[in-house]
């Protein structure tokens, strides 16, 4: 009797062992898969997980007034790039609207031939009222006309955010 309750035990114990040995493979499988995409990082070091879709931070953003801040993660496409240093950068959300996004204390800046490439970027979205003479300044670092700069008549109201790390899809 002892010795085919040990055995029970012994093969019990090897089929549990080979058990665990398929789900780490799956595991593994799967954190392989993940890191195939690369990123190039800008300003903090961060990470791809739990960025919020443009989709998602566009809700976000409808619910907020100018003066309201939310920490944020979130993952969108390259607009436009300021050509003069890279110091600003446009992302698109889908309903049309675009986030004008800052660095932090400048402490970096971005390629300036990125438009159409998926960025991560972290840190403070928020909504603001952005002067004629701020607006005219970016229009003319984005390569407006004189005449399209001339246009600018009115304060702004515009969905903003402070990065204070971004995150570049290599292709």
């Amino acid at each position: 009797m002892k010795h085919i309750l040990s055995l029970v035990l012994i093969l019990s114990v090897l089929v549990s062992c080979k058990e665990e040995a398929k789900k780490t493979e799956e595991v593994a499988e799967v954190k392989t898969e993940t890191q195939d995409i690369a990123y190039a990082s800008f300003g903090k070091e961060i990470s791809a997980s739990d960025a919020l879709s443009a989709d998602r931070m566009a809700v976000h953003y409808a619910k907020m007034t100018v003066g309201d801040t939310v920490d944020a993660k979130m993952m969108a496409k390259v607009d436009e790039v300021c050509q003069a240093k890279g110091c600003w950068m446009k992302l698109d959300l889908p309903d049309g609207e675009q986030v004008m996004v800052k660095f932090k204390d400048y402490g970096f800046f971005m390629p300036k031939d990125i438009s159409g490439k998926e960025v991560i970027i972290n840190g403070k979205a928020f909504v603001n009222e952005v002067p004629v003479d701020e607006q005219r300044h970016y229009a003319e670092d984005g390569g407006a006309t004189p005449e399209e700069i001339a246009k600018i008549t009115e304060p702004k109201k515009t969905l903003s955010f402070l990065a204070d790390g971004v995150l570049l899809k290599e292709e």
